[in-house]
């Protein structure tokens, strides 16, 4: 039960992201969550790749969705456990390569505490 629970939140997680709908995507997000990023640390070094809580995640994907507007992520394949859903997909956008990206979320009573992602 908790794994189909943990899926169904990243099935929402994708929705939300590939949408552009920043409430929706933060509302899957415990207050305090944290999230680390390359692309974050490239954007942002002083962050060193890391962002704490609703605002500072909110902060970064209005960044992200105002500067490219075409991405998109197309899920490749979904893992979950009773803590967390491991995600594979490729990022897209328009006029960039695509590139194959690995992300953790850790889910805790049904919200997102953390999540890693992972690209070469």
């Amino acid at each position: 039960m908790v794994v189909q629970k943990n899926l169904s939140i990243a099935h929402a997680w994708f929705e939300a992201f590939n949408s552009h709908n920043l409430e929706k995507l933060i509302s899957l997000y415990d207050q305090e969550a944290e999230n680390f990023s390359p692309k974050l640390k490239l954007r942002f070094p002083e962050t060193n790749g890391l962002v704490i809580g609703k605002d500072a995640l909110r902060n970064w994907w209005k960044d992200s969705f105002e500067r490219l507007p075409s991405l998109k992520y197309k899920v490749t394949s979904l893992t979950a456990n009773s803590d967390r859903v491991f995600m594979e997909y490729i990022r897209l956008v328009e006029n960039e390569e695509s590139m194959l990206v690995a992300e953790v979320l850790e889910i805790k009573e049904g919200i997102i505490v953390a999540s890693r992602v992972y690209h070469g």
